[in-house]
């Protein structure tokens, strides 16, 4: 990268849209597998229609997620990113092929058996969710706030990505023989073969971008040891080959990782409230407690749809200064604003049509993706690297607090149906 007149920018700038693409496509890759197992639910209720795959398959997905991210977090420091990382976009593509495998072998046959297959690969899903999202969060978490922005706008484009496909080969298939099918191997080659893609990316592309090496040089030289080998696989082997700016301090020691969440307990709670009522409606209560409308089995895939697009275009919005919420206070107020949504939510489902059910789902989705985006990249800021390693951990342990307790909130729409 060169300046306007000509001469070389700083290294810590070299590379610096390259990284914010891969971290672009590294953020799809943690999520596109689950999201793929969303869009193609109604194949899932289709084979098991008395099994709530929507939400059985969302609560099985999150105990392991929670498990193994509050495993991670406890012992971040002496994580190794690199290992974890690539242990993480590994299991998501063993598992999603693994789906594949199930419905072939069991030639689209319902019952329990292969219920418990694809119950397994989703468990498999959660261990491999906290490794990535937990462990990638934590590494962007010292560098810039583009890259985590970049980062959270690739979780949103899974959900994007899959809608659409979904649109497109129910469109496609849907008169063909066994369309619901094809249409869902389709989903799952593609889920694979941008897992296995999102491995060589981080294996060998993104640890050599000078950006990055320049970001997690500086966070050794402050004391954080779960970048060794990722610099290792850059070419910088010892703390002699680290090249830092003169400004870069050496710190010792760092705050205790109960002392960084005492000091952000907002973020934290920010995080777990958003996802929380997110949870709550998202996906299971639009599948399952929406009534029947004029566009019939279309109606629970478009809502999806607009929720995962409005998703995805505001998580952009904070890159726009003037929009941006930076103040504790006032993210707080309108995370807490959001709660609105549940009685929206009743009223709407059972008085409103299908428009009114769909503007309301895509203010949602612009609310998730804005706010998450916001806290993100406001929290890290005026920590050491290895403090912001850990924070990162933190908040992700949070989010998926959050989408836990969502999980179960969402049964008791299911409790209610009745009244819809």
């Amino acid at each position: 990268m060169t300046e306007e007149n000509g001469t070389r920018a700083p290294i810590k700038l070299e590379g610096q849209y390259k990284a914010i693409a891969v971290c672009w496509f590294l953020g799809l890759g943690s999520l596109v597998a689950w999201s793929s197992m969303l869009s193609i639910s109604d194949y899932y209720y289709n084979l098991f229609p008395t099994y709530h795959p929507s939400r059985v398959l969302t609560i099985v997905y999150q105990p392991f997620a929670l498990v193994t991210m509050a495993t991670l977090a406890y012992h971040e420091a002496k994580v190794d990113t690199r290992k974890r990382n690539l242990i993480g976009y590994a299991l998501f593509f063993l598992a999603t092929l693994m789906l594949i495998i199930v419905d072939v072998a069991t030639s689209a046959g319902g019952g329990i058996g292969p219920y418990i297959g694809i119950c397994t690969c989703v468990g498999v899903f959660g261990v491999a969710d906290a490794h990535v999202q937990g462990g990638m969060v934590g590494d962007l978490s010292f560098m810039r706030p583009e890259f985590i922005q970049s980062f959270f706008a690739g979780l949103a484009a899974s959900g994007a990505l899959t809608s659409g496909l979904r649109l497109i080969t129910k469109a496609a298939f849907e008169k063909s023989h066994d369309g619901l099918r094809k249409g869902t191997m389709l989903f799952l080659t593609i889920s694979t073969f941008i897992e296995f893609l999102c491995i060589l990316l981080y294996a060998i592309y993104f640890p050599r971008l000078p950006i990055v090496k320049y970001y997690r040089s500086k966070a050794a030289s402050e004391g954080s040891k779960t970048v060794t080998a990722d610099l290792a696989a850059a070419g910088i082997q010892t703390q002699e080959d680290i090249e830092v700016s003169n400004d870069a301090k050496v710190v010792p020691t760092r705050l205790s990782t109960m002392q960084i969440f005492k000091q952000n307990i907002d973020f934290c709670l920010d995080l777990f409230l958003i996802y929380v009522l997110t949870l709550s409606i998202f996906p299971g209560f639009i599948f399952e407690n929406t009534g029947k409308h004029q566009l019939g089995s279309w109606y629970p895939l478009v809502l999806i749809a607009m929720y995962n697009v409005l998703d995805l275009i505001s998580r952009y919005i904070p890159l726009i200064k003037c929009l941006k919420i930076e103040s504790r206070k006032g993210l707080l107020i309108a995370i807490l604003s959001r709660f609105l949504f549940v009685p929206a939510y009743y009223f709407t489902g059972k008085y409103a049509d299908q428009g009114w059910m769909i503007l309301l789902t895509s203010i949602l989705g612009l609310t998730n993706g804005y706010l998450t985006v916001c806290v993100m990249t406001v929290a890290p800021k005026g920590y050491n690297g290895p403090e912001q390693n850990a924070l990162g951990n933190i908040l992700v342990l949070c989010l998926l607090g959050g989408i836990f307790a969502g999980v179960c909130l969402d049964w008791l729409w299911l409790i209610g149906k009745g009244t819809f």
